[in-house]
């Protein structure tokens, strides 16, 4: 008896959980998983839509027609069709199965009233002259007419929901609530491997080893290696990142799965975490395969309910966490993700055993950018004058997108031309297009405004070249770009530095603020020229005191982070108001200390300004070596002068008291202006002549605020940038 029981009583435990296990998988299929045993098939969903859309429309066709046949016919008792018959106002009368359709002699409504078995009723409409006729029924009539009234409709309605329906599905709308998205790559479709692929070397290197895990396993499961089961490629936008990915999908043999961190969110919850699992699902049926996710920051943000959560993108990502733990890494599932913004994933996203790698592609260095510039290069026709050497020298701090970029512009610059080659000519020009864009042919300024402009731009060279700790000049031109300078001075340095000292920040603070001083000294006044001079000068400044410990006052203390390492570099002050202010105070004291220096370099060389001022109005556009050539002659004939024992033109007082008589007298004599040019009222009076009208207006303003990029280079100055990435 116990054992009958028992055996009963196990017998009824095996039945239900094999029901259970049923039920549970009766919802596991390309669009489920093991949550959705209860939901229905989606043909079931789209079977049971349509029939929903079809009573309703059969409902709205009854409700038009019933309400349609309202407005133009109503019933009447039998009574009332005979007294209307002995009234004579009855026009005919039309006898149909069940009913009498009467037609009234005054145009309005028809009526109908029930059949009535009257056998005088025929005696009765002859006596009042009624047309009378009966209906021969025609159930053809009747079929088309149902046919064109309730089928065509519904038939139109079917169509329309078809075509949406199956819009909605590969756009991840709601009929396609869960599906997923990805883009699968074979080994030939990308067209990328890691020969396109030049100045990141080192993340190459990492790749590589992946690529060689998946092709074979054997050699690393000998030791007890494990395949990695994720790696995030970090680093600012434009380095290569997706490049690297779609390289590994060149480069592997195996399946890769390419999608973005937006496509798993749509505005419904539970959508992402659905994809996640379908896209995890068909992953593991191709395995061994690769998963790239491109943007994984949105998706994998810090779960950090302070600044608010979003319950779609939380369930996202604690679905992918959960997947990530859940495959084997003996399966061949590898997970690549690409970012600009690490700093913004969750932690439990970058641990090892999720990412374990962390791949940094960086800016390359000058011997990646060279490499870069190859690259882009094996498909462009050069001629035998192009040095890619030069040019990796003066982009410090590109990225690979700009350098194809440049290399491009070149071979558009050489067929304008008429050139069947880029010449070294085109390649220094793009570099100039793409930092400040095409020359403004048709810009004409005044006279005036084109010698403040030499004045300013000599300035900044005259500065350069009188420091040490500078780097040497490349070019001076005074003509207008498209992106708002009215001219710049070209600086490439001899050698690409990592390090930057006290001194030779300094020194570009200096040459920042030249352009200023040379206007103060010659026109005795200021323009709106040195914006972007003065937006340098202080934030180098600014660094030079809270990031880099070049302070006696704050000495090495951190005063400011970087908020965001790879996109804008914005820095956030860690620090109270009162040391805030102290900073500020700081910033105008090494910006007037500059200020000064450059101010006393110009004043003891004004004769160089002048003569290197007047040539550069007159070419608009002078080479680092006529530059250095005319500095070099001018000075050697003022140490003849002082050799001889002659008076020199700019004496002594008139480094003390630049704004005195004396010197607004002479100098005019050196340019061959009028004396009066200097004072601001002529400026003012030659303002209007030009296209922008007056010299103070905002265009103006806006146009010379951008006047000057005292170095060319798209990081940004060398000086400045290098010391931004000095942290050892």
């Amino acid at each position: 008896m116990w054992e009958d029981l028992n055996k009963a009583e196990l017998q009824a435990f095996v039945y239900k959980e094999e029901k259970m296990d049923n039920n549970q998988n009766r919802g596991n299929g390309p669009g489920g998983g093991p949550n959705n045993g209860n939901k229905p098939p989606k043909n079931n969903q789209t079977i049971m839509i349509f029939l929903i859309v079809t009573v309703v429309t059969l409902i709205i066709i009854g409700i038009f027609n019933s309400l349609s046949r309202s407005t133009t016919t109503q019933e009447i008792t039998y009574n009332q069709f005979i007294e209307m018959l002995e009234n004579d106002q009855i026009k005919s009368v039309e006898i149909q199965s069940g009913q009498y359709v009467i037609t009234p002699k005054v145009r309005g409504i028809t009526y109908y009233t029930g059949a009535v078995s009257d056998p005088k009723l025929a005696d009765r409409l002859l006596e009042a002259g009624v047309d009378f006729n009966k209906e021969i029924p025609d159930m053809t009539a009747d079929i088309i007419y149902s046919i064109l009234t309730f089928m065509l409709p519904l038939v139109f309605i079917w169509l329309i929901m078809g075509f949406a329906m199956r819009k909605m599905s590969g756009s991840g709308s709601v009929m396609g609530i869960g599906k997923n998205k990805s883009r699968v790559y074979a080994q030939k479709e990308t067209g990328v491997t890691f020969k396109d692929v030049a100045g990141q070397d080192e993340a190459k290197e990492s790749l590589q080893e992946v690529v060689d895990f998946l092709e074979n396993p054997g050699k690393y499961s000998k030791i007890g290696a494990k395949l990695p089961k994720g790696a995030l490629l970090v680093g600012p936008p434009g380095t290569g990142k997706t490049l690297l990915a779609k390289a590994v999908a060149g480069e592997a043999h195996a399946p890769f799965f390419s999608l973005s961190g937006s496509e798993f969110v749509e505005m419904f919850v539970g959508v992402g975490a659905s994809r996640v699992r379908e896209l995890f699902e068909e992953a593991k049926k191709n395995a061994p395969c690769i998963i790239f996710i491109d943007e994984i920051d949105a998706i994998g943000k810090s779960r950090d309910s302070h600044f608010g959560g979003n319950d779609e993108r939380e369930q996202t990502l604690n679905q992918l966490l959960a997947e990530m733990d859940g495959f084997d890494s003996a399966s061949g599932l590898l997970i690549l993700a690409a970012t600009n913004r690490p700093e913004v994933l969750d932690q439990a996203l970058l641990r090892p055993g999720r990412f374990d790698r962390r791949i940094v592609v960086d800016k390359p260095d000058l011997k990646g950018r060279v490499d870069v510039l190859k690259v882009h290069a094996k498909n462009v026709s050069m001629d035998d004058t192009v040095d890619l050497e030069a040019i990796a020298l003066a982009t410090s701090g590109a990225v690979g997108s700009d350098l194809a970029n440049m290399i491009n512009e070149a071979a558009i610059l050489a067929v304008k031309n008429g050139r069947n080659a880029v010449s070294q000519k085109d390649l220094f020009e793009s570099v100039e297009v793409v930092l400040v864009g095409k020359e403004k042919k048709n810009k004409i300024l005044s006279q005036e405004e084109r010698r403040i402009v030499s004045y300013h731009e000599v300035g900044h060279a005259l500065v350069s070249a009188l420091q040490k700790d500078s780097e040497p000049v490349q070019k001076i031109t005074i003509v207008p770009r498209t992106m708002g300078a009215l001219g710049y001075v070209m600086n490439v340095p001899e050698e690409e530095k990592f390090l930057n000292s006290e001194a030779e920040i300094r020194a570009r603070i200096v040459e920042c603020v030249g352009g200023r001083a040379a206007e103060e000294i010659v026109f005795n006044s200021v323009t709106t020229g040195a914006a972007n001079d003065i937006e340098q000068a202080t934030r180098l400044a600014r660094a030079m005191i809270t990031q880099y410990g070049m302070s006696e006052k704050f000495g090495m203390v951190g005063l400011e982070s970087p908020a965001n390492q790879y996109l804008d570099g914005r820095n956030v002050l860690n620090c109270s108001d009162r040391t805030a202010a102290e900073i500020d105070q700081e910033v105008m004291r090494v910006i007037k200390e500059a200020y000064q220096e450059a101010l006393r370099l110009l004043r003891e060389h004004r004769e160089a300004l002048d003569r290197i001022a007047d040539f550069l109005i007159e070419k608009e556009t002078i080479t680092g070596k006529e530059f250095m050539e005319i500095f070099h002659r001018v000075e050697q004939e003022a140490a003849e002068r002082r050799a001889a024992g002659v008076t020199p033109i700019y004496d002594t007082p008139a480094l003390e008291a630049p704004k005195t008589d004396a010197v607004k007298a002479e100098a005019p004599e050196m340019d061959g202006a009028k004396a009066e040019a200097p004072e601001t009222d002529a400026v003012k009076a030659e303002a209007p002549e030009t296209p922008e009208g007056k010299a103070q207006d905002p265009e103006a303003a806006e146009q010379s605020a951008a006047a000057d990029n005292t170095v060319i280079s798209l990081g940004g100055p060398v000086a400045e940038d290098a010391p931004e990435n000095t942290d050892i």
